[in-house]
Formats: C-alpha cells, structure tokens, sequence
C-alpha cells in the first residue's frame, strides 16, 4: 500500500447507475489518491465538497470533454478514469486533449459497438463468427429465411446480456428480431447502436471471462474465471464466475495469446480490459472486449493480497504508481450474479443469514431494493444481487455459491420463488 499522498488529482467518471463508485473510492482512499467523481447528475453532496464533484454530459462527447478541460484548469488532473461503458470514451477523449497516458479513443468507440468489434477482427487471423449488420425496421421474414442456424441477435450497444438472443429456426429468429427492436425503442442507445441488429453464428463451447490490465500494451492477466453454468441460450444471462479457471494450462496459454493478439489488432494499450471467450474443439474465440474492469459488484470476488483489490490496480496503473505482482490473495474465489427469476414487484428476500452463514461465503447482498420492479432477461439489465465466495479450490468455491443460492427465498407479487 502506498503510505504518502500522490501528487495529483484523478477524475474518475461514473454514470449515475454504476454499483461501483464506492469501490473505487475506498481504493483511492487506501492508496491516498486525491479523488474528484464526474457524474451527470449533480451529486447529493457537491455544495459540502467543492471541487470534489463535477457535472458532466456523458451523452454529448465534445461538451463532455470541455466540462473537463474546464474542470481541469481550476483542478488540475493527472488521470481520468472512467467505470463503465458509459464512459470510456469520454475518458479516452478528455485524456487525450489533455495530455495524459490513454487508450486511442477510437478503438475504445469499437470496443462499445459489437459490429465494429466483429469488423476490425475479421481479418486478424483469429477465430470468428459469421455475421451479418441488418436495419432495426427491416423485414425480418426473408432474412431468417436465407440465415444461416443457431445464431444468435445482438443490440451493438446494451451491456450485461440484454437483448442477446439466440434462435435456432426461421421462427424464433423472427421473434428474437422484433423483440430486440421493442428493446431498442425504449431509448438507452441512440445513432447508429438504436437502429441496428447483428446476427452472427452462435458459438458452442465452454465460456470464461479475463480480467486484465494494460500498460503500454502489454497485457497482465489478472483473472481467467470459469462460467461453470451452460450459456446455451436462448438468453444469456451470467450467473457464477470461479477463479483460477479450471482449464488446462495449454488452453490457459491460448486463451492469454488470443487475448494480446486481439487487444493489438483493437489497439487498446491502456487500462483495465475485460473480456468475454468461447472455447470449443477448433480454439479460443473471442465473444466481447470491453476497455474497462469487470461490472457490478463482481471485482470483489478478486483480492490481491499486499496489492490490493482490483480498483487498487487500476488506480496505481492510472496515476503511474507502478502495479505490483498481483497474485491472488486466495487459493480460489468467486460470484454469483444471483439471476432474476420472474418478472414482479420484489417483496421479500428470506434466507440471506442462513445464505451468509454457510462455509466458504464472504456475503450475499441484494442490489435491488424492495419495492422495485424486476425485468428478468432478455429485457432487464440489472442482477437481483451478487454472492461472494472463497475456499481452497474452484469446486469448493462453485458448491458454496450454489447452496447459498439455495436458501434465497424471493417473494414477487406476493408468491415465492
């Protein structure tokens, strides 16, 4: 840990809905990293915090990145990190006007858009899907009729799995089709991400999710944690990741050479990266790359040990502190993204002492509150809550979050699930 004040003040963006804010901020804390938080909505304490908060527009890049520069010339940055999706970009663009050590804000823009991620891979020489770009207003009769099967409908710009369907005949690919364009038409995509889908050929195998970090392009891998549950469709949302992965170290070697190659072709240099993969018979094939750290509350099933947590790292990496050996700080690790079961009003969570008193359980916690409506997937975009593990070895970990995940009783408009 770093005993001594940085020189410098880092400006970390965070959209208004991210779960992460408070991780980031105990980790600059711990580090003694002077930390102001960009928002687009006024933050609840700005009047009792001068300079320590600042109003942004997320939406609006170049007014966005002006709000920056401004905010700079009264409080001078020496690192801007942005949390999510959201805001990457604006954080590689204002980082770039002002000189500071970024990703070129042009490949972080293919990073968020999974059709220009598909484009700029397709001829790097790495296993790809089939794909297709086809128009939200477009007749999707004829198109499933001349598709090839099982494929799977993506939105190019919704995050944690939403919108993502498969379908295996003419059919369900009509009705994947429509139902993602009622997805796009509740606003949270605009220009080119509103009005498209993409098709590409589903991808068999066993998945897994790489955590890691950039510096100057070379690529530290983090974590590599298994997805023990079938992600088969016809939706995909994620439920257990479990780390150190179980896969052999051949495959774990191809997986890290997919991973830098991929980066290199992207030309992300900087940063956290997170990423998604299939693995089957023929090798290693990339399903998404994201140029931030791992959502949710999920970087709390990573310690560091004397390094730290997860935002730790990312915190020493962005204010050019040095990044020690991360090695993880327990034998294995992991998190259940506890699935929303049912479309309701949540009324009641029961089971989470029993649930948090089980061997090899850190905690469970609940996200959303009572009395909120939950939209399971494809349409939602939130987890009901997340469950923390450790133990020896990965099996000990995936057995703990299962059982606890089994004393959670949820009650939606009045009946249990």
């Amino acid at each position: 840990m770093n005993d001594n004040p940085v020189t410098g003040r880092l400006l970390l963006l965070v959209p208004t809905t991210s779960y992460r804010i408070g991780d980031f901020l105990a980790a600059a804390e711990r580090l003694h990293v002077d930390v102001a938080v960009g928002s687009s909505q006024r933050q609840v304490l700005e009047q009792y915090s001068q300079g320590r908060t600042v109003t942004l527009n997320f939406r609006d890049l170049t007014q966005g990145v002006a709000q920056i520069k401004a905010y700079n010339a009264d409080y001078p940055l020496s690192a801007v990190v942005g949390v999510d999706d959201e805001t990457t970009l604006i954080a590689a663009t204002a980082s770039q006007a002002l000189g500071l050590p970024h990703n070129d804000p042009a490949s972080v823009k293919v990073s968020l858009n999974k059709y220009s991620f598909r484009t700029r891979l397709a001829n790097s020489g790495l296993l790809a899907p089939r794909f297709s770009l086809f128009g939200v207003d477009d007749d999707p009769h004829p198109i499933a009729k001349d598709s090839f099967f099982p494929v799977v409908l993506k939105p190019l710009a919704l995050s944690a799995s939403r919108g993502v369907i498969r379908a295996d005949n003419p059919n369900q690919f009509v009705s994947a089709f429509k139902r993602i364009g009622r997805i796009l038409e509740q606003g949270d995509s605009d220009g080119e991400a509103a009005r498209h889908i993409l098709v590409e050929e589903y991808v068999p195998g066993d998945e897994v999710a790489l955590e890691g970090l950039l510096n100057d392009g070379q690529l530290t891998v983090l974590a590599l944690f298994d997805k023990p549950d079938p992600m088969e469709g016809p939706y995909f949302e994620e439920t257990i990741y479990v780390t150190p992965s179980r896969l052999s170290g051949d495959v774990q070697e191809a997986i890290s050479a997919t991973a830098t190659h991929a980066l290199a072709t992207m030309g992300l240099r900087e940063g956290p990266v997170h990423m998604e993969m299939r693995i089957n018979d023929q090798g290693v094939w990339l399903i998404e790359v994201a140029a931030r750290s791992i959502g949710g509350f999920c970087s709390r099933a990573l310690n560091f040990g004397t390094a730290g947590r997860l935002e730790d790292l990312i915190l020493r990496h962005a204010m050019g502190l040095g990044v020690p050996g991360a090695a993880p700080g327990r034998p294995a690790s992991g998190v259940m993204m506890i699935p929303i079961p049912a479309a309701g009003v949540l009324r009641r969570v029961d089971g989470m002492e029993a649930a948090r008193a089980l061997p090899g359980i850190d905690d469970v916690t609940i996200s959303i509150p009572l009395g909120d409506v939950l939209i399971p997937a494809p349409e939602g975009n939130r987890y009901l809550g997340f469950i923390f593990a450790c133990g020896d070895t990965p099996q000990e970990v995936e057995t703990a979050l299962r059982l606890a995940h089994g004393k959670l009783q949820l009650t939606i408009d009045g009946e249990a699930c």
